[in-house]
């Protein structure tokens, strides 16, 4: 096999391995941050529900209390305040969800699916956990999901909520007498739930690996294309030439010409012990002649 031919065989292994391990760890990193870009989103979704949840409850509620016995007023609850802001902040964007889902809720559409059912029990059954973060396949491709634990806190949410009697005639007049009563103090009732797609920031970063991969492999060939012309021309021509020189002199043709080389590398140091030889085998078959 050619000198070229190993050097070239060798580098394709290197820069194989280096595209494989660099193509490895820049996906991993690209894709890491996606997610966290989507985990970030989520999180500001999710306190800006909680912001009209407190602004509802601190500043709105107080004022419709009168208005209250005569006819029951959703929008003075957190709860339905924040879905309702939510929903519209996010009707330009479909893919985007939130959700106060719950397992016995007063109002139907609040009423938790299969899968925010088992998101609802790990909180129920881990009380200390606060929050999770996890994906789902949806129709729509990939999404990722942050949920928070919704935990009764405040006794006045019982007026409301702990039996058909005690809550408010005209809620129940709204309502019905079959769902959201039977609540306790500190009991996880449901969970805050936002759905963020991850198709988008998935699809962002497939693209920069390919760029970064495409780019990787065009300096690995620009470089190889380099080394190729340097080790042509330093090491592969000046040692062919000084091997055919040195066949002719091993075949007794004393006109050789001599193989002149500048500079101090290697490939010169060869050469002078080269002459050096040449002009003792040159000496050694004159005294053989005479």
């Amino acid at each position: 096999m050619k000198l070229l031919a190993k050097f070239n065989l060798v580098y394709l292994v290197v820069m194989s391995l280096g595209i494989v391990l660099s193509g490895y760890i820049a996906r991993s990193l690209l894709q890491g941050n996606a997610q966290q870009e989507v985990v970030e989103s989520a999180r500001m979704l999710m306190e800006k529900a909680v912001a009209v949840r407190n602004y509802t409850n601190t500043q709105v509620k107080p004022l419709l209390v009168s208005q209250m016995a005569h006819d029951f007023l959703p929008q003075t609850v957190p709860s339905y305040a924040a879905t309702e802001v939510l929903n519209d902040l996010l009707s330009k964007h479909p893919e985007f969800a939130y959700k106060e889902a719950t397992l016995n809720p007063t109002n139907p559409r609040d009423r938790a699916t299969s899968w925010e059912v088992d998101i609802v029990g790990q909180f129920r059954s881990a009380t200390d956990l606060k929050e999770t973060v996890g994906t789902r396949d949806t129709p729509a491709g990939p999404s990722l999901y942050i949920a928070r634990p919704m935990r009764i806190t405040d006794p006045a949410c019982l007026a409301c909520h702990s039996s058909v009697d005690a809550a408010p005639a005209t809620m129940v007049a709204k309502y019905g007498p079959a769902n959201g009563f039977g609540w306790n103090l500190n009991e996880i009732i449901g969970a805050q739930i936002v759905s963020v797609p991850l198709g988008v920031p998935l699809q962002r970063a497939d693209q920069t690996f390919k760029v970064f991969i495409t780019s990787l492999v065009g300096v690995f060939i620009a470089v190889g294309v380099v080394l190729n012309v340097m080790v042509w021309m330093l090491v592969v021509r000046p040692v062919t030439r000084l091997s055919a020189l040195a066949d002719r002199v091993s075949q007794g043709d004393l006109d050789a010409p001599e193989f002149k080389t500048g500079g101090r590398d290697e490939i010169a140091t060869l050469s002078d012990s080269f002459s050096r030889m040449r002009a003792s085998v040159v000496q050694a078959m004159k005294l053989l002649d005479s």
